[in-house]
């Protein structure tokens, strides 16, 4: 049978030209949909690859080629540095240039490839100590959930892991000022196992989320060691601060501070720059709290009256409430 073309019964076929010039004129009536006649913008595929070849790095034999040996993981290795620097280098560079065009400055290449080369020497040189950060992670979160067998699936299965790990990459370009980069690669992260963690925040070691999904963590967050957190958690702005014109005021602290050894459940809401979590406190599911905790409490919401049903006794004296059937049967 002959092969079907859908080229061949194309119903644009004689449209395509006038669509083409539709789309242009498109573009040209919304800027803000287009990136043309403009340079140095970095490159969001570009950004997941750095990601995609720090992995390996980072946890060789988890991510990345399987077959390792001490005998020929430097050679391995090597190779992954060498392409790692060579796409940093471009995308920082990239960033460097793109926010120098946004403040409307002069973009000197040759001095905007330095700065980039020395950033790319700094955060390679954090590496290792990255990895120590990693591990402790690895440890919070085998310890902190009897589900895992053992520390290879944490390393393999937990969307927690991934998202700190990516969290702590973009954090280290984030602190050297890289422009645009650390979004991009958290905002990946969170595409990937739904955990939104701005590369700004500030978070200590031994860090574990458990499950993970729809946990939001802001910029101007700063978390302790040793810190616990559930699905659903989102530590959060109260609000946003504007200037007299009605603008937001970007840059201060609009998130809340959680202390050394905190454990969060499962959707509670935590706002404000000025609220602080105290040590050792553990806050219990669903709450909203926007006021600071004192080391060492319990926070809680008072236990809801539940009233159960049974379909079985239905029509009977009790049938509508369980408590009060058991009560019957008691006397």
């Amino acid at each position: 049978m002959e092969n079907f073309c859908l080229c061949r019964t194309c119903p644009l076929e004689g449209d395509i030209p006038c669509l083409v010039r539709n789309l242009v004129d498109s573009y040209r009536a919304i800027p803000s949909t287009h990136y043309m006649d403009r340079r140095y913008l970095p490159s969001r595929s570009e950004a997941v690859e750095i990601i995609n070849l720090m992995l390996p790095i980072l946890f060789p034999g988890y991510h990345g080629r399987q077959d390792l040996t001490f005998n020929n993981v430097t050679f391995y290795v090597g190779e992954l540095l060498n392409e790692l620097s060579s796409k940093l280098c471009s995308q920082i560079w990239r960033s460097i240039a793109y926010s120098q065009t946004l403040q409307e400055k002069i973009v000197d290449e040759h001095e905007s490839q330095k700065l980039a080369q020395e950033k790319v020497l700094t955060f390679m040189n954090r590496v290792i100590a990255l990895r120590e950060i990693l591990a402790g992670d690895i440890q919070a979160a085998y310890d902190g959930d009897p589900a895992a067998i053992n520390t290879d699936e944490v390393m393999l299965a937990y969307p927690g892991l991934l998202s700190i790990a990516i969290f702590r990459i973009a954090h280290e370009l984030y602190e050297l000022h890289v422009p645009l980069i650390p979004r991009i690669m958290t905002e990946y992260a969170h595409s990937t196992t739904g955990i939104d963690i701005h590369p700004g925040a500030k978070i200590g070691r031994n860090f574990f989320i458990d499950h993970g999904t729809g946990v939001v963590i802001g910029e101007t967050t700063e978390i302790g060691d040793n810190v616990k957190i559930y699905q659903g958690v989102t530590l959060g702005a109260l609000s946003f601060p504007k200037d007299e014109r009605g603008r937001l005021i970007r840059g201060t602290k609009r998130h809340p501070t959680i202390e050394n050894n905190v454990t969060i459940y499962a959707n509670a809401t935590i706002l404000g720059g000025t609220t602080v979590i105290g040590q050792g406190s553990i806050i219990g599911g669903n709450v909203f709290i926007t006021a600071s905790v004192p080391p060492g409490c319990r926070v809680t919401l008072k236990a809801p009256e539940l009233k159960y049903r049974n379909h079985a006794a239905k029509g009977k004296k009790g049938g509508d409430n369980f408590q009060e059937k058991q009560e019957e049967e008691k006397s």
